[in-house]
């Protein structure tokens, strides 16, 4: 029993194994949640979870001949799962920040490298003889890899880093139309979420100079260390699932996600708005104050007003030329001038009018209030006070 069975990459990549296909069997049978998101982000848990058995299977010296004796079909089958890795991101990310969002027909595009790879795949491997894999399995070495396998090598990590760039893009479009529909942005964090991608960003780039490592290697004579290249990439993706796995079950439920019709509806509605709408808004706004209530958002304005989300926000956005996050934040600093204002708050500090007015982070009432009244709250209450001594 003293026989090394293990070394320590094949522990990393069965470590990412048993974190996936745990956290994916979860997912599938929780009850609470977003169904599709759960799916989703199971679905590629499961093909990050094939991607390191793809490795064992070819690389790791107890998996390897134990792979052998069983079938020579394990070799590389696995591998497909390469080409569904990133695609099932991007539909999770989707799902996340899009709100109502189902999977459309367009999105079979991202699906059609796995597709007609799996068919070349099949009649370039699956479909010989058992003998022929053998010795091919049993004599080939990655210097023998033919050109054209190194080739589709190269095409595929192109294709996983370019849908990886697609996954960052679809952050960046959530960060800019979330101010139509929150008005208080600390309490939707991206960050976790953004610093994943960019971190399966890197990886997948770096899974494009492992690929032009071997071509340099093995078809051009310049040696690159495609090896520890390669290596890294499998710790970095162990950190990462495990920090994604964390991080998506404890804070995706901040992802209330935005309505991606919003913007394309309202270019459809009439620039003149019933005055009557206009007055009703304006009026609940001054009496109400909803602003007040730190983690107010579209949906909740609109059910107060007993109207319809998308047109409530083309009239902010048309009529009253800001967007949600700006709309109520100037109702937010008015009231904070007016607190500041009052002889009972001239020692009050600023966390308190802050709170009071509706802000939930102090470096978005400074902000607004200084691009608003061209001072900070500190100066405004202090030169309005100097005037009143001097009355």
């Amino acid at each position: 029993m003293k026989e090394v069975l293990f070394n320590t990459h094949d522990l990393a990549l069965i470590f990412t194994m048993f974190i996936c296909l745990s956290f994916s069997v979860f997912l599938i049978t929780l009850k609470k949640g977003n169904k599709l998101s759960n799916c989703l982000l199971a679905c590629f848990l499961l093909a990050q979870a094939a991607i390191p058995m793809d490795n064992l299977i070819n690389f790791g010296e107890a998996f390897r001949p134990f792979a052998l004796n069983l079938s020579p079909n394990l070799f590389y089958t696995f591998g497909l799962a390469f080409w569904l890795e990133v695609p099932l991101l991007l539909l999770y990310i989707k799902s996340l920040v899009n709100k109502n969002y189902e999977v459309e027909k367009i999105d079979a595009l991202y699906f059609i490298p796995f597709i007609l790879y799996a068919i070349y795949f099949t009649l370039d491997w699956l479909m010989l003889d058992n003998s022929v894999k053998l010795d091919a399995l049993q004599n080939g070495t990655i210097e023998t890899t033919p050109i054209v396998d190194r080739i589709i090598y190269f095409s595929r990590e192109c294709f996983r880093f370019s849908i990886s760039v697609l996954c960052f893009l679809e952050l960046q479009k959530y960060q800019k139309n979330i101010r139509n529909e929150f008005a208080e942005l600390e309490s939707v964090d991206l960050t976790w979420l953004k610093v994943l991608v960019i971190g399966f960003l890197v990886v997948h780039l770096n899974a494009i100079f492992v690929s032009l490592g071997i071509i340099m290697s093995y078809d051009i004579g310049i040696i690159v260390d495609h090896e520890l290249l390669g290596l890294t990439s499998n710790y970095a993706v162990l950190l990462l699932i495990t920090s994604l796995i964390f991080f998506s079950a404890g804070h995706s439920r901040i992802f209330q996600g935005i309505d991606d019709t919003l913007t394309t509806e309202q270019s459809k509605l009439p620039e003149v708005f019933e005055p009557e709408k206009i007055q009703k808004i304006e009026s609940y706004l001054l009496q109400n104050k909803p602003y007040l209530n730190h983690l107010l958002t579209l949906d909740n304005l609109a059910s107060q007003l007993g109207m319809g989300s998308r047109s409530l926000s083309s009239i902010i956005n048309r009529h009253f030329g800001k967007n949600f996050f700006e709309f109520i934040n100037h109702y937010r600093i008015e009231e904070s001038k007016r607190l500041l204002l009052l002889e009972e708050n001239k020692t009050v500090t600023m966390l308190d009018i802050m709170d009071k007015a509706g802000f939930n982070s102090k470096a978005t009432f400074n902000t607004f209030f200084k691009k608003l009244v061209g001072i900070t709250p500190t100066q405004f209450r202090k030169e309005h006070w100097e005037r009143q001594a001097k009355a």
